[in-house]
């Protein structure tokens, strides 16, 4: 394990840890601008602050990206990317399914990642080149045929208003598969899809911190990630489609035929 991805691992226990702790304890709870469904609370921020004064004491001069306290998207030859609390919904309501992701880029290129449920203690780890891990054991993705056999994951936008067309997709993948799930983490999401847990999982409105470490999980556990159309892309573009590779086109085929409003 590289010193990246140990500092990553380590900064990602201590928050879970904090957020274990600090269940049913909330205190104050805002919406983000605009955003009425979008909420966060002071056990985000403080989370966060762990989060990057454990980084920021090993790598002092590595740029950082946070969901609440922002930063630079220029480049950089390090950035860290962190979502303190993935799940935070569920986590003020006390279901017990949320995350902290850590991706660290290189060049613009995710080369390490950890998704960490404290609730159940998995650790998911992944280093550019070397595979995906569960807890120190490596993992895959399924290897399911059809789409009609497999079971899916999605999301869905805080902003439905301006996303009618999710609802779409959600009907015509409920159709074509065995079933859907939301769980309210995307980070848990793709490395569930790691996992071979789920077989495909996309999303329509996603931000870097959402899905960093979980692009990297999907991609050394031997899945296949795109935009709807199947081609590349980023975690600073929007939509995601992440699957074991051999549903992808099925997949993208559902996508490129939902009509958009």
């Amino acid at each position: 394990m590289s010193e990246l991805l140990q500092v990553a691992v380590e900064a990602a226990q201590e928050a879970g840890k904090f957020l274990k702790e600090s269940v049913g304890k909330v205190k104050t709870v805002e919406a983000k601008a605009g955003e009425v469904r979008n909420l966060v609370s002071e056990i985000d921020r403080r989370s966060e602050e762990k989060i990057i004064r454990h980084i920021r004491s090993r790598f002092p001069a590595h740029a950082i990206l946070a969901e609440e306290s922002g930063g630079d998207t220029s480049p950089a030859e390090y950035r860290w990317i962190i979502d303190p609390l993935d799940g935070t919904t569920n986590f003020l309501h006390g279901v017990p399914i949320y995350s902290v992701t850590i991706g660290v880029e290189h060049g613009g290129e995710v080369i390490a990642g950890v998704v960490y449920d404290p609730k159940s203690d998995e650790l998911f780890t992944a280093e550019k080149g070397t595979g995906a891990y569960l807890n120190g054991q490596r993992i895959s993705v399924s290897r399911t045929e059809d789409l009609i056999n497999s079971l899916l994951v999605t999301g869905f936008p805080y902003d439905l208003e301006s996303n009618p067309y999710v609802a779409e997709y959600f009907v015509r993948f409920l159709n074509a598969s065995r079933g859907l799930r939301r769980l309210g983490s995307a980070a848990l999401d793709l490395a569930y899809v790691a996992a071979g847990r789920f077989d495909g999982y996309w999303e329509s409105v996603l931000q870097p911190w959402d899905m960093a470490a979980g692009v990297l999980l999907v991609r050394e556990a031997g899945g296949t990630i795109s935009d709807f159309a199947g081609g590349p892309t980023s975690i600073y573009q929007k939509r995601i489609l992440a699957s074991n590779g051999i549903i992808h086109d099925d997949m993208v085929r559902i996508l490129s035929g939902t009509r958009l409003h």
